[in-house]
């Protein structure tokens, strides 16, 4: 695989599942991210947890029929990269069928010969520290990290020995913003923020949080639209017409 140099900054995340919102945020972002967060987005699953690989490489094809000009990531599910050799097969096999750019896995050091295997083996890969997701059971699991002393050093130091292992950018998630900027001292690769410093490198969102999908966000979102608003306006309306015979007319109908 081509080794990935990310150069822009501020560097434009955004997750996509389908082929139809990646084809858009292809447009305009420098990383689309086919997320394990689908598992909660896509299917409605209390977390990421339950997403399976090949759920994600189902996703990862769909994805990559609509990417052609931004670096296209999957996240690696959880279970996945157990060990070593595991990951390799598993990320191989996320590689060759979606022909993604990279994968990206969740954690700090305790994973770090696991992500020096896959760099080893010309695997391209995004590490991800702070919140992770994947290891969340419970609602009360969602908090942010870096309050206490002993939190900060943690991310600081699973920054420093990811960075080290050779992964070419990290993402920060859901970080206490003064702990943010401590990590950014000692960032030497693009740092993407979600939930952190507005002084990261880049930023990532959740394209449906983004796009008003939901009720219920993190504080870290800006709602750019309100799809949710959109589509309830759009069924309401179709039911309606339906009920009073307005629809279909006869420019919806074969003759």
């Amino acid at each position: 695989m081509k080794k990935i140099i990310l150069n822009k900054k501020p560097i434009i995340c955004l997750t996509s599942y389908s082929k139809f919102f990646a084809e858009i945020a292809d447009e305009y972002c420098d990383i689309v991210l086919v997320g394990d967060s689908l598992g909660m987005v896509y299917y409605g699953d209390p977390s990421t947890r339950s997403v399976s690989l090949n759920e994600m490489i189902r996703h990862g094809k769909s994805v990559r029929s609509g990417v052609s000009k931004a670096i296209m990531v999957v996240d690696m599910p959880y279970g996945t990269y157990k060990n070593p050799l595991s990951a390799k097969k598993n990320a191989l096999r996320i590689i060759k069928e979606t022909k993604c750019d990279a994968v990206k896995l969740e954690g700090g050091k305790e994973i770090i010969h696991i992500i020096k295997h896959l760099i080893k083996n010309k695997i391209n890969v995004m590490g991800h520290i702070g919140l992770l997701p994947q290891k969340v059971r419970s609602k009360k699991d969602y908090r942010i990290k870096g309050k206490t002393l002993s939190e900060k050093n943690q991310i600081i130091n699973d920054l420093k020995r990811i960075q080290e292992s050779g992964v070419f950018a990290i993402v920060l998630e859901a970080v206490k913003y003064q702990t943010a900027k401590e990590v950014m001292k000692y960032a030497k690769i693009p740092i993407i923020g979600i939930g952190a410093s507005d002084e990261c490198d880049g930023q990532i969102l959740v394209l449906e949080d983004m796009l008003g999908m939901f009720k219920k966000v993190p504080k870290f979102v800006k709602k750019y639209s309100n799809l949710r608003g959109y589509i309830k306006k759009a069924v309401k309306q179709y039911s309606k017409d339906i009920r009073n015979k307005k629809f279909p007319t006869k420019k919806n109908i074969y003759n």
